[in-house]
C-alpha cells in the first residue's frame, strides 16, 4: 500500500467517525429539543453545569449537523478523489479554525464583553420562560441547585420576571438553605452568586484540561487541512 493509499484510507476512516458522531449528536441534539426533562433525569447528574445554562438541544444540533457535512466532505471526497470537495472539506475546517481562534481570544481578553453579551441573550428568556416554560424551569433549577448559584448574574435577573409577578418571591435557590419565601431583603442578605461567575471559575479551575482539549481539537483540525491538501496536491499529479 502506497503512501497515497493509506493517507486516503486514513482520511476516510476518520471523517466516517466523524460523521457517524456528528449524526449522533444531532440525534441527541432533537431528543434535548422534543424532551429535555427526560433527557436530564437520565444525564442530569452527569451534565456539565456549562451546558445546562446554555441551550444544549441548539447547540449540540448545530455541532451535529457541522460534523455532519465535514465528515461527509471529507470521507466522500477522499474516497471519490473529488477535488472539489477536499477544497471544500479544507475551507469549512479552516473556517472553523479561525472562528475557534477568535473566540478563544474573545474569551480570554475580552471575558467582560462575553458576560455582556451572554447577559443580554440569558436575563430576558429567565425573565419570560422561568416559571412559565416547565423545561426551561426545570433545568435552569437543576443548574442553579447543582452549581449552588442564582440566575445569571444574582437575584436581580429575576426581577420584573413571570415567576416573580406570578409567586412575589424569588427561587428558593437565591436564598441559599432558607426555608419559606425568598423575599428580596433575604436575597440580598443571602447574596447567592450568578451561575455566570460560578461556571468562569470552574474553567479557571479547570484551565489545563480545557487547555489540552483545545489544543488537541486544534491539532487535528490542522492535520485533517494538512491532510486534505495534501490529497488535493496528489490528485494533480495523477
Amino acid at each position: 500500500m502506497g503512501c497515497f493509499t493509506f493517507i486516503k484510507v486514513m482520511m476516510i476512516l476518520f471523517n466516517l467517525a466523524i460523521f457517524l458522531g456528528g449524526g449522533t449528536l444531532l440525534g441527541v441534539g432533537i431528543w434535548v429539543k422534543v424532551d429535555g426533562e427526560s433527557f436530564l433525569n437520565i444525564f442530569g447528574a452527569l451534565s456539565s453545569s456549562v451546558l445546562q445554562v446554555v441551550n444544549v438541544a441548539y447547540l449540540l444540533i448545530v455541532i451535529g449537523a457541522i460534523l455532519l457535512v465535514i465528515g461527509f466532505l471529507g470521507c466522500y471526497g477522499a474516497q471519490k478523489e473529488s477535488k472539489c470537495l477536499l477544497m471544500m472539506f479544507f475551507s469549512v475546517v479552516l473556517i472553523i479554525f479561525i472562528v475557534e481562534v477568535a473566540a478563544a481570544v474573545v474569551a480570554l481578553v475580552f471575558t467582560g464583553l462575553a458576560e455582556t453579551l451572554l447577559t443580554g441573550l440569558v436575563t430576558p428568556l429567565l425573565k419570560d420562560k422561568y416559571g412559565a416554560d416547565p423545561t426551561f424551569t426545570h433545568i435552569w433549577n437543576v443548574t442553579m441547585t447543582e452549581v449552588h448559584c442564582c440566575g445569571l448574574n444574582n437575584y436581580t435577573d429575576f426581577d420584573d420576571s413571570y415567576f416573580y409577578k406570578k409567586y412575589d418571591s424569588y427561587p428558593r435557590q437565591c436564598c441559599g438553605d432558607t426555608v419559606g419565601i425568598c423575599n428580596s431583603t433575604l436575597a440580598a442578605e443571602k447574596a447567592v452568586n450568578g451561575c455566570f461567575p460560578q461556571i468562569l471559575e470552574e474553567i479557571r479551575t479547570n484551565a489545563g484540561v480545557v487547555g489540552g482539549v483545545a489544543a488537541g481539537i486544534a491539532a487535528l483540525e490542522i492535520a485533517a487541512m494538512a491532510v486534505a491538501m495534501y490529497l488535493y496536491c496528489r490528485l494533480d499529479e495523477k
